[in-house]
Formats: C-alpha cells, structure tokens, sequence
C-alpha cells in the first residue's frame, strides 16, 4: 500500500492527514503552530510540530510514525516554504516532496476542481487565485507589519488603538476598552498595548482576542462594527484584485472563504455581499478543509 502525507502548517497549528492509493483518508493529527523556521527555536518549533502531528494520524490510521514512507506529501506553510523544503526532507521518508504555501493547499480544498479564489483571514490574511489555465495570482499574505488587512491580528489591533485614543481622550467612547482590559488583566490601554510586546502575548495569541470585537459589535458598539466593516471590505478587495489578474469582468469564478474572522457574522455577510456585486461571482464555503486540500495537492502531483 502507498501512503500520502498532506499537511496544513499555520501561526495557530498544525494539521496532518494521510490518504492511501485508493483515494481514503486513513488517518488526521494535530499539533501546535511550525510557521517559522529561521531561527534555531524556529527549526526546533517545526521538527516538533510536523512530527507530533505526522505522529498522531499514523496512530489514528493504525500505521508505524517510525517507519512509515510516502510517496508523496504536501506541505502548505504559513510564511512561505523557502526555507522549509530542506528541514521537512531531513525528518521525513518521501518519494514526492512538494512544499508551498497556505493559500494553495487551502484553494486545493476549497473548490470541486482546485480553481477559483480562496480569501484566507486567520490570525493573518491573504488571497490566492487559480484559473483553468493554470494561471495563479495572490494578493496581500505580507506579515502583520506591513499587512495581513481584515485578519485577527489586525482587528485586535485595530481595537487597542480605539482604546487608546478614548483613554487619551481623542477617541470615540467604546465598550472595547473594558473588554480589552478585562482579557489582558491590564489597568488601562496602554498596559495592554505594553502587554502585547512581550512573550507572553505573541501574535496569536493576541488574535485569539477578536471575538471580543465582534461580540461588542453584535451589541451595538459603533467602534467594533466600524472595525469589522472596514476589515470584511480589505478582505473583498483582496479576492477582487486576483479576480481581476486571473479573469475577464463577467467570468464565472467561485471565491470561497476560510479561517476564524469568517466566524464573524458581520464580517461574513458584508464581504459575501461586496464580492457577488461583481456578476460571475459565487461566494461559498470550502468544500474541504486546508490540510485535505494538501492531500488532494499530493495525490495530484503523484499522478492520481
């Protein structure tokens, strides 16, 4: 029996999921975030991650982690891959090794056919688009410094600042001050900011906080509903400008949409209704999750 490997590597996990020759998902691990690897902790952080996860859907599958080989696996990485193909080769036995990025392997599950646009807003965000021809295109995915608009990392961002400016007094009034404390356990806004700089808040764990935003705009609070609006608008301009690299005004094309602020009603509604006022365009939920989509990558590239 052939084995097959596909793995989502992200800034809040990682999945894996392995498929035989006959097309069946044998067996799906998890464990924590592996998107950098720069550093020597970086390296050691996305050994243990793949290996821990690799690990855990070879015991689901009833298959030996320690001596099984693929024939071929699929890596999807949050951070791009440059700098991952050689570590992942050095802890894994695979004929076929092909490491991308997150956006593919997320599109790879999205749609019937692996074509369309898949608009990715987790801790960060990014657009990715492929067409019939085989033709593919990306916008945003450039780090949280100069980036990841309408993801969880920028709406918490977004709404320390609000805080800010009403604890200095130059703000509009809003409830998200008091929740924002009351998560960070900080005496004020600046605390909380201040919290944010150091290990014990990195990016996504601070990302995790955007549900605060969105259950204050569900209450009516104007700041968060501004927030999440202007964040479900940064994210359809991300699918309309792939949309308009790989296709024709008019042309069919499916965006599907993924990860935690799609979790918001308010962010969900607004950008399904911005990105279907083009016509040709079909707003859906992925058919499948990431880490299947990097299966469905491996089994492709293997000739199945």
């Amino acid at each position: 029996m052939k084995y097959f490997l596909g793995v989502d590597g992200g800034q809040s996990g990682t999945t894996a999921v392995i498929g035989d020759e006959n097309g069946c998902i044998l067996g799906t691990g998890e464990a924590g975030p592996c998107n950098h690897a720069g550093a020597h902790e970086g390296r050691e952080k996305l050994e243990r991650a793949v290996t821990a996860s690799v690990a855990a859907a070879c015991s689901q599958a009833g298959l030996d982690a320690e001596a099984i080989h693929f024939e071929a696996a699929c890596f999807g990485m949050s951070g791009g891959p440059e700098d991952k193909e050689a570590i992942l080769g050095s802890i894994l036995r695979v004929n076929r090794l092909t490491v991308t990025n997150d956006a593919v392997i997320a599109l790879a599950g999205a749609t019937e056919t692996g074509q369309g646009i898949i608009t990715i807003a987790g801790t960060g965000s990014i657009a990715f688009g492929r067409n019939a021809e085989g033709r593919s295109a990306r916008a945003g995915g450039w780090g949280y410094i100069f980036g990841d608009e309408g993801g969880a990392f920028d709406i918490v961002r977004q709404a320390l600042r609000a805080a800010l400016r009403m604890e200095e007094g130059w703000g509009t009034e809003t409830g998200l001050r008091a929740a924002i404390l009351h998560a960070t356990g900080s005496r004020d806004a600046n605390e909380a900011v201040h919290r944010m700089y150091t290990a014990d808040w990195p990016r996504h764990r601070a990302a995790t906080l955007a549900p605060l935003i969105d259950a204050a705009a569900v209450a009516g609070d104007a700041v968060a509903i501004q927030i999440l609006a202007t964040a479900a608008t940064q994210l359809a301009l991300l699918a309309a400008a792939v949309r308009s690299q790989l296709w024709k005004p008019g042309d069919a094309v499916e965006v599907a949409y993924i990860g935690g602020v799609f979790q918001s009603r308010i962010v969900l509604e607004r950008f399904r209704m911005l990105t279907e006022l083009e016509d040709g365009i079909r707003c859906i939920a992925p058919k499948r999750g990431p880490a299947e989509g990097a299966l469905l990558e491996a089994w492709r590239r293997a000739g199945m």
